[in-house]
Parts: C-alpha cells; sequence; structure tokens
C-alpha cells in the first residue's frame, strides 16, 4: 500500500462505509431465508441476534486498540477481508448451532470494520479544513438502499441465499484489498496538525464515557424507528401494511438527506449547535408522531426525527477520536460500542414498554433520550486539555 492524498483517501473510506452498509443490508433481507433453511422458531433467531449484536460489540473492542498499535491504513482492509470471509457462513447454515457460529463471526467482522472506517473517517477529517464524516455515515446508508434493491432482484429471481451472500463477500473482500492502496496514515497531516499533536494531558474518563452515553440515547433513538415506525403506522394509526412501509421511509430518507447536508451546516454552526438543535428536532418530531391522529402528520413527524438523528451521532464519533491521537481507536470503540449498543437496545425496550402502555406512549422514552442529547451538548465543545475528573457542565 502507498500513501494517497487526502482526496483520494476521503474516495476510499466513502467505499469502505458503501461496502458495509451493503453487506449488513444484504444479510437483514435474508434473514427469513436464513431462518426458513435452519428450521428455527423466531424466539431462537432472536436469540441467535443477540449473539451477532455481542459478537459486534466484542470486534469493536478489539478493533480500537489494534487501530492504536497498527493503524488505521492497515486495519481497515484486514477487517474488509474479515467481513467478506464472513458473510460465506450464513447462507451455508443448517442448524441452530452452525447458523450461531456464523452470526459470530459475521458480528465480530462488522464490529472491526465499524471502528476501523469510523477511525480512519477521523485521520481523513483531519487533513481536510472542514468537516466531512456525516457524508461517510450518509454512504452506509446508500449502501443499505443498494442491499435492499439488490437483495429483492436476487430474491425475486430465486437465487439462492449461499450464492447471494458468498458472491456479496467475494465483492467485499475484492473492493476491500482494491481500495486500501489509497488510505493514509495517521501521521499523514500538515505543520498545524503535527503541532497540535504534541503531548498532552490525557483525556478524562468521564467525558469519554459521557460523549458514550449520549451515543447510547441517540442510537437507542434511531433503532426504535428502525423496528417500530411502520408497526406504529398500522398498529396504532391503523393504516395498511404498504402505507406503513411509508413510516420508516419517510425516517430513512431524512436521515440520508440530512447526512449529506450535516458536514456544511457544521463547518457554520459548529458540533454543539448540530447536536443540540438536531436532538431538539428529532425529540419534536418524534412527539409528533406520539400525539398526531393522521398518518401522513406521523409520517412528517418521522422524517423530522430522521433529520435531527442525522448529524448527531457523526458529530459524537469525531469528537471521540479527537480527544487523543494517540489512543484514538481504542476512545472510539468505546463511544461507538456504547451506541451500537443502544441500537439494539431501543426496538427491545419499546417491545417491553408496549406489553404494558400504548405503543406510541412508550415513544416517550426516546424522545426524553434525544432531551439529554439538548441538555449535554455543550460537552462537544473544543476545549483545552482537562484533568482526569473534569468534565464539562451541560452549560447553555
Amino acid at each position: 500500500m502507498t500513501t494517497a492524498l487526502p482526496r483520494a483517501a476521503r474516495v476510499a473510506t466513502w467505499t469502505y462505509f458503501t461496502l458495509n452498509g451493503f453487506a449488513v443490508g444484504l444479510w437483514v433481507v435474508h434473514i427469513p431465508n436464513v431462518e426458513r433453511a435452519t428450521g428455527i422458531s423466531h424466539s431462537a433467531l432472536g436469540g441467535l441476534l443477540l449473539v451477532l449484536g455481542g459478537a459486534a460489540f466484542l470486534g469493536m473492542q478489539v478493533a480500537g486498540p489494534l487501530a492504536d498499535r497498527f493503524g488505521q491504513r492497515k486495519l481497515l482492509p484486514a477487517a474488509g477481508v474479515l467481513l467478506g470471509v464472513a458473510l460465506f457462513f450464513p447462507g451455508l447454515a443448517n442448524s441452530w448451532w452452525t447458523l450461531g457460529l456464523a452470526l459470530l463471526c459475521l458480528g465480530f467482522g462488522n464490529g472491526t470494520i465499524d471502528v476501523a472506517m469510523n477511525s480512519h473517517a477521523v485521520v481523513v477529517e483531519r487533513a481536510y479544513p472542514r468537516p466531512i464524516m456525516a457524508s461517510f455515515h450518509a454512504m452506509w446508508s446508500i449502501g443499505g438502499a443498494a442491499a435492499a434493491v439488490v437483495g429483492a432482484a436476487t430474491l425475486g429471481a430465486a437465487v439462492p441465499t449461499a450464492v447471494t451472500l458468498s458472491a456479496c463477500g467475494v465483492f467485499t473482500i475484492v473492493v476491500s484489498l482494491l481500495a486500501a492502496r489509497f488510505l493514509i496514515d495517521a501521521g499523514t497531516e500538515g505543520p498545524e496538525e503535527e503541532a497540535a499533536s504534541a503531548p498532552a494531558a490525557k483525556p478524562s474518563t468521564k467525558l469519554v464515557w459521557l460523549l458514550g452515553a449520549i451515543a447510547f440515547a441517540m442510537m437507542l433513538a434511531e433503532g426504535v424507528a428502525n423496528d417500530w415506525a411502520a408497526l406504529h403506522a398500522e398498529g396504532v394509526l391503523g393504516t395498511t401494511t404498504s402505507t406503513a412501509a411509508f413510516a420508516y421511509g419517510s425516517f430513512a430518507v431524512a436521515m440520508t438527506v440530512g447526512r449529506f447536508a450535516t458536514d456544511r451546516v457544521s463547518a457554520l454552526v459548529g458540533p454543539v449547535a448540530i447536536v443540540r438543535y438536531g436532538a431538539a428536532l428529532a425529540a419534536f418530531g418524534l412527539l409528533l408522531v406520539v400525539v398526531s391522529p393522521w398518518v401522513w402528520l406521523a409520517f412528517g413527524g418521522w422524517a423530522l426525527f430522521g433529520l435531527g438523528l442525522s448529524g448527531s451521532v457523526p458529530q459524537l464519533f469525531t469528537a471521540a477520536g479527537n480527544l487523543d491521537k494517540r489512543s484514538s481507536g481504542a476512545l472510539m470503540a468505546r463511544v461507538v460500542g456504547l451506541g451500537y449498543v443502544g441500537l439494539l437496545a431501543g426496538p427491545a425496550l419499546i417491545g417491553g414498554l408496549a406489553h404494558w402502555i400504548p405503543l406510541n406512549v412508550a415513544f416517550l422514552v426516546p424522545v426524553a433520550l434525544c432531551l439529554l442529547g439538548v441538555v449535554f451538548a455543550n460537552v462537544l465543545s473544543p476545549r483545552p486539555a482537562a484533568a482526569e475528573d473534569s468534565v464539562p457542565s451541560p452549560g447553555r
């Protein structure tokens, strides 16, 4: 691999984000086929998906220190190859335990590449005079949308799941290796950045965990939309299944558009404003869903919810990766990992509450969590290195 210019590195990082979104999306659309092929129940599948989530969290925690030790430029293509190899296994599973092993590998590979590509995105962003992190996350969404189209086509043509996922695995491996030569090292910075990277005080542990807590809250809210938007439209508002699909669609489209716009807005107003006002907009949008008796007004609420959430998580990941360049990967792994736990916990939490209270009332929980982002957004303010136990107050 040879060192490339930041612009080429940016395109390469876009490629990895798109590739990861495509791989995950293609697995998701084939879950029903895999369930039938293995003969397991819905409850057993739910347990095995927790294995996938746990393995992903483990992969994140392993990838962080590896990125700091060997560099993102080496780790990212290796993680892409690992994910590609893991994609072969779910389509070949024929029992609960073989699927469990397959999801263990798939989760670990996905967690590894998640931290590796976000960590490299921070490195690339340092070489730019303006924020670019949110656009990487937008490309992940584009990859997921492409997977939905390809998955629908292959399923409609009755292509075996093993063939589709294996072909995606080969594609992931090849593209990961081809894009590797355009990645850059963490030390590829200008004179001003090099001066700024002089040894500094260790970042506050409490500050890291606070960033992780906000990521947990924001991604928990995102997970609620992923799994419950359509069910709310159908079960609470009484719309048809086909119309209910627009609930999640409006959220997903607004989030993707918002991510493409966030970088330029962040360059003007800063990350604190993006998180604070974005979280406030998300809370308002979801509150609109809670109280709306009309389907299309609720769809508008989901769109505002997605637009508000779109820029928050990229700002948190950037902040974590820049707390200490010497341990950027490990710090990011904590924040990304906590956010991922929130993404998994959100649907389960709402499902549990829905047994006791109406579904729209249960949505008040993510509304409250979004308000935490409003209160604590000031944690993203640029500040001198602080003592170990100092934590910024919520501020104004």
